[in-house]
């Protein structure tokens, strides 16, 4: 197992995570499953997965599996009983009070390789073919915001805030059309909050997270 091999393992990897149709709860596949598709082998397998892992890329979880993403600060049983009593509107509710002040945050902290990140997850989010897809690159998106902020809490606060979210059942089918329309509203909403940030301006961008959560509230209440 030479160097060459891992970082090519390694490019393997990033490269599946970036086009993979991950379930809701960003699981990936089992590592036999994911050492075939890949055309690697375990061992290496594991080694590029424990780098990720310390990048903060993915994370496990003894006898579930590896997910994508941080793990969340809380414990797996406290996530499941805030789960079972709350619901879509008032996690919606938590994103407004939270998540516009993680955005001020990032406008006064963000450094320039994490805007073009954002602006990366925007692209992604635009051309993707699939909702699934779409909302893969939407959640990154909201992320990175949140690393901008440079706030390890913050972020941790963020992340099981998440987790709530992807186990809440948000009953929106979406069977038409099969991707975002091109005039989807999150488009404009998202490079509104990014410019925002790209500009310093923390009461903008602040602002502009709370009119887009605002928008998916309104839109959430419609088809309920």
């Amino acid at each position: 197992m030479d160097e060459k091999t891992d970082f090519s393992a390694l490019a393997k990897l990033k490269e599946f995570l970036a086009t993979a149709v991950l379930p809701d709860d960003g699981r990936l596949p089992p590592e036999r499953e994911l050492a075939e598709s890949l055309d690697i082998g375990r061992a290496v397998l594991r080694k590029a997965l424990a780098t990720l892992q310390a990048e903060g890329v993915v994370w496990r979880h003894v006898g579930k599996g590896t997910f994508t993403g941080d793990r969340p600060i809380d414990t797996v049983a406290d996530i499941n009983s805030m789960v079972q009593r709350t619901n879509p509107l008032e996690v919606m509710g938590a994103r407004i009070a939270f998540e516009p002040e993680v955005t001020r945050c990032a406008a006064l902290n963000a450094t320039a390789a994490q805007i073009a990140e954002m602006r990366s997850c925007m692209q992604k989010a635009q051309q993707a073919p699939t909702w699934r897809l779409y909302e893969q690159w939407d959640n990154k998106l909201h992320r990175t915001i949140g690393e901008a902020s440079q706030n390890s809490l913050l972020l941790g606060l963020l992340d099981t805030l998440n987790a709530v979210r992807r186990a809440v059942t948000w009953g929106r089918l979406r069977d038409t059309p099969l991707r975002p329309p091109a005039d989807h509203h999150s488009f404009a909403e998202h490079a509104r909050i990014v410019q925002a940030i790209a500009d310093r301006d923390p009461a903008a961008a602040a602002e502009a997270m709370r009119k887009h959560l605002r928008s998916v509230e309104s839109r959430m209440r419609d088809t309920g």
